[in-house]
Formats: structure tokens, sequence, C-alpha cells
């Protein structure tokens, strides 16, 4: 019980600090269509939550939603940083993505690729619609447009989640992908 603890914290200060380093050197941050950027930051929550459970993916998603904060305040990328220095826009939605990541990976484990796959899309979607939700109920954007931003940066976002999620997890747990043992692609 002690050794599993001590894992659980590892694995989210490991994860947690993935999170930050995706963001700090902006590694994180695919670029996308019309100057926009695709953000996987939220991967490690996922992974985190799928290999230890929703406690775990909590504590990396607070890690992630703090560091995103301190990032919006300290170093600021561009002027739809300073949403981004209201907690319940940056911390708040972070928080969901593990547990909701766990629930669908645990309700799917049976069959353990269309599981990893659908953990990644429905926990990267939790990220996005949650941070756009908090964005159009505190007025920073007009609904329209959040909708067209869930669409163009959500849904690509959503997919890069479910392959890098797959491909990381399956690694990890040695999970075949394929006829052969281990976690060839």
């Amino acid at each position: 019980m002690r050794s599993s603890r001590t894992r659980k914290i590892v694995v989210t200060g490991i994860l947690g600090a993935i999170a930050i380093i995706l963001g700090i050197t902006h590694l994180g941050f695919i670029p996308w269509i019309s100057g926009a950027s695709l953000t996987i930051m939220h991967v490690p929550v996922i992974i985190g939550a799928i290999l230890e459970g929703p406690i775990v993916g909590l504590g990396i998603g607070l890690i992630f939603g703090v560091f995103s904060m301190i990032q919006a305040v300290v170093a600021p990328t561009g002027p739809s940083d300073v949403m981004f220095t209201n907690p319940l826009i940056a911390v708040l939605p972070r928080l969901f993505i593990g547990p909701v990541s766990w629930l669908v990976y645990r309700a799917l484990s049976k069959y353990q690729i269309p599981a990893l796959l659908a953990s990644g899309i429905i926990g990267s979607l939790t990220n996005t619609i949650l941070v756009l939700g908090m964005i159009g109920i505190f007025g920073f954007a007009p609904w329209p447009l959040i909708g067209s931003i869930a669409v163009a940066n959500g849904l690509p976002e959503a997919g890069a989640a479910a392959i890098l999620v797959l491909i990381v997890v399956a690694a990890w747990r040695s999970i075949s992908l394929n006829k052969n043992q281990g976690s060839k692609l």
C-alpha cells in the first residue's frame, strides 16, 4: 500500500513536470492553421489518470492548470493570455481532464485499444469544452467564435491526444497493437 502511494506521487510529479516542460519549451504547441496552435499539454494528465487513477489525473491537471496561469502572468505569449490569469479558466477545467479520462478508460477497459483512444479523445475534449466554456461564460469571446475554435482546434487536438495516449500507454503496459507481442506499431 505504501509503495503504491509513493508510486502515485512519483508519477504525478514526473508527468506534471513533463506538462510544464511542454509549456516552457513550447514543444506542447503544434503550429496549426492561421497562426493558431494545437496543444498537447493535457496528454500527460490523461496518461497519468489511465496509469494511476483519477486522483493522480486530478493532481497532474492541477499542476498543468497552475502552470498555465503562472505562465500567463509571468511570460504571456499573446493578448489572449490575459484570460488565463483567471483560475476559473486556467485551473478549474484542467481538474476534470484526469477523472473524466479515467472514467472513460474504466468503462471501456475490456477493449484496451478502443479504451485508450476514447480516453484520449474524451480527455482532450473535456479540456477544450470546459476551457472554452469558461471563456464564453466570462464574456472574453462570442459563442460563435468559441464554437469555431472548438471545431478547428479541439477536434485535431483530440485526434493527436488519442494517438499519443495509445502509443505511450501501449508501450508502458506492453499492450499488443497487432498480432505480434509488445507494442509494435
